[in-house]
């Protein structure tokens, strides 16, 4: 394995690393900004820059490399087919001050890999070689890949494994589903673990790291560098400075239903514009309450009431009523079980849905 110091230096030296996973319009410069005041992860990923033959630096993406200040390193995240538009795109933003080249191989919503980029590339072992070889070439500071372990099953893994040792890829982030098993099967942190292995850089373990405990349990049983966590932060904003905390031995915040209030608060006042209708702000409210609601309260009543709000009255309203009437109350380190936020697309009986 490649050496760590490879990487830009982390937090804590000694400690296994923690990448916030990019997260398409969510891992924008305000939601960074939000996760810093609670504790930055090691590294930030962007949104995915789209890349094909008439794109450019898509401005409020560019945003969260230009107007960082959270005082991480932030890589840029590609998403493409077009080698030389790739090769172009990772030119343009070599004048920016990033971390490296992040590709995106791993998306599993179906309206992306359909055009046969993000996760559906894992079909194409011979093009994933194309475009690494074309980058590496291009790419004079660190090229990172995000991927899964395959699209429909795990054919082509080992072949992919080997690739990124080809092209001297810096990191991995392996999120241990395939494509098609989107957020609702388990993870396969074995294959996690054999890629750990098998690759010669260092490997960030993704995939259902839902708290500091099981960033733990997660590193003891993949052997990866560190851990990249994306649905659980939004959830949880305090779980990269648990995660340190966790693994250093010290004691963990406590996070009080009225200090998840205030994270309420600040997603708010950052998030939405007045500009904006009522309507769409409320809905970009629930997309971060679908996940803060899994551990308010176990019955769920909560993410049922919230889900029934029309108004930013009745929304925040709801929130008073379940975070204010004992503000003191811990806030679950897990999700309660059973509940889910994206039903959809996070049970197995359900329609696959990005």
């Amino acid at each position: 394995m490649l050496p760590v110091d490879r990487l830009p230096p982390p937090l804590s030296q000694g400690l296994a690393l923690t990448a916030l996973a990019p997260m398409q319009d969510v891992t924008d410069i305000h939601f960074m900004g939000v996760i810093a005041h609670y504790g930055s992860p090691d590294y930030f990923f962007t949104e995915y820059f789209r890349v094909h033959n008439s794109s450019g630096l898509h401005k409020h993406i560019l945003r969260s490399i230009t107007e960082n200040a959270t005082g991480r390193p932030v890589f840029a995240q590609l998403i493409g087919e077009s080698v030389d538009d790739l090769v172009r795109i990772a030119g343009a933003l070599s004048h920016y001050p990033i971390a490296g080249i992040d590709l995106n191989l791993g998306c599993p919503a179906p309206r992306i890999y359909r055009k046969n980029v993000g996760g559906g590339l894992l079909r194409d072992p011979d093009m994933i070689d194309r475009i690494l070889g074309a980058l590496r070439d291009a790419v004079k500071g660190r090229l990172t890949v995000k991927m899964r372990l395959g699209f429909d099953n795990t054919a082509h893994f080992d072949r992919i494994l080997d690739l990124i040792n080809r092209h001297h890829i810096d990191l991995l982030s392996l999120h241990g589903r395939t494509v098609k098993e989107m957020y609702h099967s388990d993870v396969h942190y074995d294959l996690i673990a054999h890629a750990v292995q098998r690759v010669h850089c260092p490997v960030l373990a993704n995939g259902n790291v839902t708290s500091a405990i099981a960033a733990g349990a997660v590193l003891t049983q993949t052997g990866a560098a560190g851990v990249m966590i994306g649905r659980a932060a939004i959830r949880n904003p305090w779980i990269f400075q648990q995660t340190r905390q966790y693994l250093s031995g010290q004691p963990m915040t406590t996070v009080t239903l009225a200090a998840v209030r205030d994270y309420i608060e600040r997603l708010r006042q950052v998030a939405t514009a007045a500009a904006i209708p009522e309507r769409a702000r409320v809905s970009h409210m629930k997309m971060y309450l679908n996940y803060i609601g899994q551990s308010v309260d176990a019955a769920g009543a909560f993410l049922s009431e919230m889900r029934r709000a029309h108004t930013e009255t009745e929304l925040f309203g709801t929130c008073d009523r379940y975070l204010l009437s004992d503000p003191d109350q811990p806030f679950a380190l897990e999700p309660y079980p059973g509940l889910v936020a994206r039903p959809r697309a996070e049970t197995a009986h359900a329609a696959v849905a990005s």
